[in-house]
């Protein structure tokens, strides 16, 4: 009776509170000192750069001037001479408006693709993280049905010495040990890789000396379905993509506009025959436009026109994706809950075989196959927590309900 008591504890799954997951507070500073994070940030500084001079424009005030010496044989003497020019291009009225209007949209669109980025690093955060407290929950497992299985070769081994078991049943109770330690090691393995990678590649994350309990979101259910949509209206991968076509569509307008060439105004002075000729004048410089600038407004256009049409793909992309993960996360939880039943069953099944192998009405080759049909259970109860646990909490975060804005 005491050992399938202790059997039973054993193999019982760990009771499901609340979902372990590390203080929001040093998420959100591990996230800003993401290196993807950072270099979006800075794009956002370019960004900021750029639109500043797309407002100011590209014309700058021109100083050109030239100073000569003169010389007149018939007069036999020489002259000094200069020319000064002062101009500057003027934008043509409609043009500045149009590149202040792109200047902020090219900012927005930064701005939004800084945040899709910590969006992706939240996630891959998610991942390491449910990878390590799964591997880690498996190898808790495996050392339970190492300690069940040393214990059960302990007494098969006082039951030889008593005659009371042959030789037989303690070689295979060994062998079932140190399969069970093969097992321990595996795991220990894969648990301590995953803590690894998880460190390092967010090493501003402090990180428990073990990991905490593996447990399901389940209160969250009920919100799947506003969770999904949250994940479409809060999007920044789609504001990103809208902002971006709006920008565009603004620098076609622009391109088309400039086909007719922005005017040079300027001052000139000059003074010739060593200052017995001066004057001052202003001058109109207007090119024409040809093929070059209806080119690059075709080119424009197009681009326009494209940027529409990525926006509205990565809308449906957006929305395919969150309707797959409420399917798929609906799924896992299903799942989940029937491999926590098939525990419980492999469980009673165990303690059951194991009460009749110590009063010697069952084999020991069908308890340590009970024993192995329960840590299989477990471990596949372990993957189906897992992924049920990763997919609420990536649910959460695309939503914006955890971690991120």
């Amino acid at each position: 009776m005491k050992r399938a008591l202790l059997i039973l504890a054993l193999a019982t799954p760990l009771p499901v509170l609340a979902q372990e997951l590390p203080p929001a507070d040093e998420v959100r500073a591990a996230l800003e000192a993401y290196p993807a994070v950072m270099a979006a940030d800075a794009r956002v500084d370019a960004a900021r750069g750029a639109g500043d001079a797309l407002r100011a424009g590209p014309h700058e005030v021109t100083l050109q001037g030239t100073l000569s010496n003169r010389r007149v044989d018939l007069e036999g003497r020489d002259y000094r001479e200069y020319d000064a020019t002062l101009s500057r291009a003027v934008r043509l009225p409609g043009k500045a408006s149009l590149d202040r209007k792109a200047a902020g949209l090219g900012v927005e669109v930064a701005i939004n693709r800084a945040e899709d980025a910590r969006h992706q690093a939240a996630l891959a955060l998610a991942e390491l993280w449910y990878r390590w407290l799964g591997a880690s929950a498996g190898h808790r497992n495996a050392l339970a049905t190492q300690g069940n299985l040393e214990q059960a070769a302990r007494a098969i081994d006082r039951r030889v010495a008593l005659r009371d078991a042959a030789v037989l049943d303690a070689d295979q109770a060994a062998a079932a040990v140190a399969s069970a330690a093969l097992r321990v090691g595996e795991a220990a393995a894969t648990r301590d890789r995953a803590r690894a990678e998880l460190a390092a590649t967010l090493p501003e994350l402090a990180l428990p000396s073990e990991a905490p309990d593996l447990a399901v979101a389940e209160t969250y259910e009920a919100a799947l379905a506003s969770l999904a949509a949250d994940a479409v209206t809060k999007s920044h991968d789609i504001t990103a993509a809208d902002r971006n076509s709006d920008r565009e569509g603004a620098l076609a307008r622009r391109a088309k506009l400039d086909r007719l060439p922005d005017p040079t105004l300027g001052l000139r002075s000059f003074q010739e025959r060593g200052g017995q000729e001066k004057g001052v004048g202003v001058f109109l410089s207007l090119p024409f436009g040809g093929g070059y600038r209806r080119g690059l407004a075709a080119e424009a256009a197009g681009t326009a026109r494209a940027a529409t049409f990525e926006a509205a793909n990565v809308r449906r992309e957006v929305e395919a994706h969150s309707a797959g993960d409420l399917a798929e996360t609906r799924t896992r939880l299903a799942a989940w809950r029937a491999a926590r039943a098939a525990v419980a069953r492999s469980d009673a099944a165990a303690t059951k075989t194991a009460r009749g192998q110590d009063l010697g009405v069952v084999d020991l080759a069908d308890r340590l196959y009970a024993d192995r049909l329960a840590y299989e259970a477990r471990a596949a109860e372990i993957d189906a927590r897992t992924a049920a646990a990763l997919a609420v909490t990536k649910m959460r975060i695309d939503a914006h309900a955890l971690w991120i804005k």
